[in-house]
């Protein structure tokens, strides 16, 4: 046996005690050898007004900051989004490999995860969102070139989610729809549904962290969509349903990123105002906070029972090798 193979066996023998092996970097992918592990953004065109808007010391943030300060600190304590958690430059590239959206790291986010994703999604695009739901770079946007387009995880992960809630509520043949987003960040799904979706009457985004509604306001006064979406401010997110039938509430990877208490208070505030359906997809594959913890069982003591646990995507092979494999959770108010 040869001196190198030797030495291989036995570095091998002893690196994977501790989960490591040595491959020969001639059978690795790219993103392989140099795999993400931090922030990051494409450095990408931005609105003349962003550089001067999408600032930390904005008045319109500081306003937002002094109210979330003085509200109900069970549900503002941060566990995840500290002041610390978003930079100037993530305010500024948003839609970049930050906080809100990781695009590059783990989770299968590489090209093959993402040529993968598209095509079984466009097996699944019975209305053809692939083709309608255009995407661009703005504000450091991450995308692949996939079937003759640009796609990235904000498109992808947002028609995933307009098809489960299709196949499970059939929000298409729903009229007058109103949806509210707990946790929107910066208002991906809220753009993304909207142009699906004529019959959505309005779609409400709130967030317990003051930056994401400050941004998510600019986004989609961006995209154009203030007149069907709203921001609204969390110290007014009950004045808003007191007055406004809401058919579905969803969380997208919010509730694992919030302290029990917080979660909690939102169980209350939808059952309290009879939010029917309920959709919830958390940061590991269970109903757990980031930390562990499980909060399935407040989900079902507030009121709420699950009618689906669903793989986010429906094909086996899809949910091992797709970007980001999670489940989907849908609850209804008993």
């Amino acid at each position: 046996m040869g001196l190198k193979k030797t030495l291989r066996i036995g570095l091998n023998s002893f690196l994977n005690h501790y989960g490591f092996e040595i491959v020969d970097s001639r059978l690795l992918y790219e993103w392989q050898k140099n795999p993400q592990n931090v922030a990051s953004y494409r450095r990408s065109p931005l609105p003349t007004e962003a550089s001067s808007y999408l600032v930390q010391d904005n008045p319109r943030l500081r306003e937002l900051q002094g109210r979330y300060s003085t509200f109900n600190e069970n549900v503002t304590a941060p566990f995840v989004w500290t002041d610390s958690h978003v930079s100037p430059d993530d305010m500024l590239y948003f839609r970049g490999d930050n906080a809100w959206v990781w695009q590059l790291r783990e989770g299968n986010l590489n090209e093959l995860g993402y040529a993968l994703t598209t095509y079984y999604l466009k097996s699944i695009d019975k209305f053809g969102l692939l083709k309608s739901l255009v995407e661009d770079d703005m504000f450091g946007n991450y995308s692949a070139f996939v079937d003759n387009a640009f796609v990235s995880r904000d498109l992808l992960d947002s028609i995933n989610e307009i098809y489960f809630l299709e196949r499970h509520l059939n929000i298409s043949s729903s009229k007058n729809i109103t949806i509210l987003d707990i946790g929107a960040g910066y208002g991906r799904l809220a753009h993304r549904m909207l142009n699906a979706l004529p019959n959505i009457k309005q779609y409400i985004c709130t967030d317990a962290f003051p930056i994401s509604s400050f941004i998510c306001e600019y986004y989609l006064r961006y995209r154009n969509l203030e007149g069907r979406a709203k921001v609204i401010p969390l110290d007014q997110i009950e004045d808003v349903l007191r007055n406004n039938i809401v058919d579905i509430a969803v969380n997208i990877h919010s509730f694992s990123e919030c302290r029990t208490s917080a979660i909690e208070w939102w169980l209350c505030i939808l059952a309290k105002y009879k939010v029917k359906n309920l959709m919830v997809i958390p940061n590991p594959l269970e109903l757990r906070t980031n930390d562990g913890i499980d909060f399935g069982n407040i989900i079902e003591k507030l009121g709420y029972s699950m009618v689906v646990k669903a793989p986010k995507y429906t094909d086996p092979v899809v949910q091992k090798y797709g970007i980001n494999p999670s489940n989907y959770y849908l609850f209804e108010l008993r």
